[in-house]
């Protein structure tokens, strides 16, 4: 029986070549395609798939919430992340949100079905450009004691500042979220409060620092 597999990422074109190479695999089967964290959410409690493979950098809600998310409703699944991103802010931040695996976009096409095989049956796999990357960052957090977005705000908080750092309004991100302008206001001022930071330009810094957006400020 094939496993199935959901591919997410923000780029159609990217999307479609990888399903028909997926495809040609005969213990393989896409069976739906997202371009982004939402859609990722929505397809997992829909197809319910072995394995999903998940953009980091995408709008509106970014892999590593939507990672989050899937995994809090089916925490069968398992998410291989794949990015260009040969960087800690990205690599770190997938497997604390629950990623099984982590591999870069310029990796091989056989890489990749190994890597979805492997995750499939349970275990880790890390492109090799991001096992030093990850390794170290354990070894700097663990001597530094440093907090992340993940630890001080709530998901409906990162969920905000995502948008807030790629420029949405208020307005734009109530209806995105579909709550009213004056519940993101709120979470506005909690996120600015937490965090000791009072602009949008600072926010948009501390969102690309800690691998929430992908967006340069």
């Amino acid at each position: 029986m094939s496993m199935k597999v959901i591919i997410v990422d923000d780029h159609q074109l990217f999307r479609q070549g990888l399903r028909a190479l997926l495809e040609g695999e005969s213990d393989m089967e896409v069976v739906g395609e997202g371009e982004n964290g939402h859609e990722a959410v929505r397809l997992c409690k829909q197809l319910k798939p072995e394995v999903v493979v998940m953009d980091v950098g995408m709008p509106e809600l970014n892999g590593m919430e939507a990672t989050r998310q899937c995994l809090a409703e089916h925490p069968k699944v398992k998410i291989l992340a794949l990015s260009m991103h040969a960087d800690r802010r990205f690599a770190s931040g997938m497997l604390r949100a629950g990623a099984s695996g982590y591999l870069l976009k310029d990796a091989a096409f056989d890489q990749l079905i190994e890597a979805i095989r492997a995750v499939a049956a349970g275990q880790i796999y890390l492109s090799p450009a991001v096992t030093e990357v990850v390794v170290d960052d354990y070894v700097h957090r663990l001597a530094s004691g440093a907090e992340s977005a993940f630890s001080v705000l709530s998901a409906r908080e990162r969920e905000v500042l995502q948008c807030l750092a790629e420029g949405l309004s208020t307005r734009e991100i109530a209806e995105a979220l579909h709550v009213s302008a004056k519940t993101i206001e709120t979470h506005r001022q909690q996120v600015m409060n937490k965090l000791d930071i009072h602009n949008v330009a600072e926010l948009t810094k501390y969102a690309v620092r800690e691998g929430l957006t992908s967006l340069e400020p």
